[in-house]
């Protein structure tokens, strides 16, 4: 199934892949990925096949979860839609908390003690989500977990969910997304070598120029 998700991405672009021509992360850091989750929102076929795995993978990995809260902005229709799915409560998780009303972060009724998933379209270093698992730590839920749709696979993401005894379960992943690339014609075969160096470590740019 990762293989299916990774290509139903990769042909509507949700990821794209120019090793050629590398992107500007705003970090800096050249990048020979880009990665738009919202673009499954306009693509009924992939957003089916993408939101039913949410639903599977919630019930196969999690199956004692009690609400699904969506990691802002880009996890809260997936995980609104996968809720629908589950027939399952949902709400969502701000950046911040407002400074206005009633100053919520957690947007949705979260009671104590109740089993979470969070939803997140994408991981690459962690930190994002693991200040949701936090905020939701910290208001009393029991938070079982993150079902993504995307992760890099980089080492400090994998080291920081590790540290924050996280388990995350994702739909596909960079390594897989990279093996399809190259056997449907969005990449050379000689590229896959490349991307997989630049996964390892983003901060050393000599894959560019291979």
């Amino acid at each position: 199934m990762k293989k299916e998700i990774s290509k139903g991405l990769l042909s509507i672009n949700a990821v794209f892949l120019r090793p050629e021509n590398p992107f500007t992360w705003a970090s800096g850091i050249k990048s020979p990925i880009y990665c738009d989750n919202r673009l499954i929102l306009t693509a009924p076929a992939v957003r089916d096949m993408v939101e039913n795995e949410i639903a599977n993978t919630v019930k196969k990995e999690y199956p004692e979860c009690e609400v699904l809260m969506g990691t802002s902005t880009a996890g809260i229709a997936h995980a609104a839609i996968a809720a629908s799915i589950l027939n399952l409560p949902m709400g969502y998780v701000r950046s911040g908390a407002k400074d206005h009303g009633r100053q919520n972060q957690i947007e949705g009724k979260l009671e104590k003690g109740q089993k979470v998933v969070v939803i997140e379209d994408l991981i690459s270093t962690g930190g994002s989500v693991i200040e949701v698992v936090d905020v939701l730590r910290e208001a009393g839920a029991q938070e079982l977990g993150i079902v993504s749709i995307f992760t890099y696979g980089m080492k400090k993401g994998l080291e920081r969910l590790e540290e924050a005894k996280v388990k995350n379960v994702s739909l596909t992943d960079f390594d897989t997304t990279v093996e399809v690339a190259a056997e449907n014609g969005y990449i050379r075969p000689e590229d896959k070598e490349r991307l997989i160096k630049f996964r390892n470590n983003p901060s050393d740019e000599s894959w560019i120029g291979e």
